[in-house]
């Protein structure tokens, strides 16, 4: 026996331009039938809180489900599974071009139909908005849907047990060892990988590759110093890891699209209270004194 409510939507030419759209939602509990074998042509997060079942894959294997879990479904590849006694599943049906987009940063893995979760709590808060605003007359309908499928994504990429709640260890240690001045094969060899394994973990973890990952971060740090101190551009660049400043300075005005001696001017003059060495008391946070002699500095 099992027990099951859902609802479907049909958005307009417009909401779809919005990149995601909200196709349906649904909750169902219990020894559910089996589901295919069939073939949508739209994406489905199948979110299981709890129970076992099992999924086959195209090439006929079947695999385990243990709770808690993600089921992909997406569109054009053929899917079956089912559930024992027991199980809870949430679903979202969705569609929209931004899905190629997290697909190609890795938020949806067509490649792993079943991903272990850490947990499933902040995916059924969105689930759960989803299913709010299904209500009857709802004029915010397709926009409050539309924006808590952006929500379930990230809450899954988060959830996913490879990764756990700090992120996967290889892009840890390379975030530690950003500014380092390492190659990418040697970043590999610290971890004893090949480039590609590298290149295969950071793409699975961060949706990019590794060149781009590291450069991410330290332009980041870049960006901290630049606005934090008063290092000279040469000290920035030296700081991150590049000898060379002109080079830095030509890298960081394409990935940012301004120079480093601009964009410190820009947020020297847009960051709200200015900085402060000192570590504000959690219940005083910084306030600026409009007109006040003090304004622009951290008080």
């Amino acid at each position: 026996m099992y027990h099951t409510w859902m609802r479907y939507f049909t958005p307009s030419p417009a909401h779809h331009r919005l990149g995601l759209v909200c196709l349906g939602v649904g909750l169902q509990h219990g020894a559910l039938p089996e589901v295919g074998p069939r073939t949508l042509d739209h994406h489905v997060a199948v979110v299981i809180s709890a129970g076992r079942g099992w999924y086959q894959s195209c090439d006929g294997r079947r695999h385990t489900i243990t709770a808690p879990a993600l089921i992909w479904l997406t569109p054009g590849t053929p899917h079956h599974y089912a559930a024992d006694p027991g199980w809870d599943e949430s679903f979202v049906d969705f569609t929209g071009p931004a899905t190629t987009t997290y697909t190609e940063l890795g938020y949806i893995d067509p490649d792993r139909p079943v991903v272990p979760l850490t947990d499933t709590a902040t995916a059924r808060t969105a689930i759960g908005r989803i299913v709010r605003a299904a209500r009857p007359g709802n004029p915010f309908l397709e926009v409050e849907t539309a924006a808590a499928v952006h929500e379930l994504l990230v809450a899954l990429r988060r959830a996913r047990a490879d990764t756990g709640g700090d992120g996967h260890p290889v892009l840890q240690a390379l975030a530690r060892d950003a500014c380092r001045p390492l190659s990418v094969a040697e970043h590999a060899a610290r971890h004893g990988m090949t480039p590609t394994e590298l290149r295969v973990a950071v793409r699975r973890g961060a949706g990019c590759s590794p060149k781009d990952y590291l450069l991410g971060i330290r332009l980041g740090r870049a960006k901290e110093l630049l606005v934090g101190t008063e290092l000279p551009v040469a000290a920035v660049a030296r700081r991150i890891g590049y000898d060379d400043p002109a080079y830095f300075s030509r890298l960081f005005t394409r990935r940012v699209g301004t120079s480093p001696v601009r964009f410190r001017e820009q947020q020297g003059r847009t960051v709200p209270g200015g900085w402060s060495d000192r570590v504000p008391e959690p219940d005083r946070p910084p306030t600026i004194v409009p007109g006040s002699p003090a304004e622009g500095h951290a008080t």
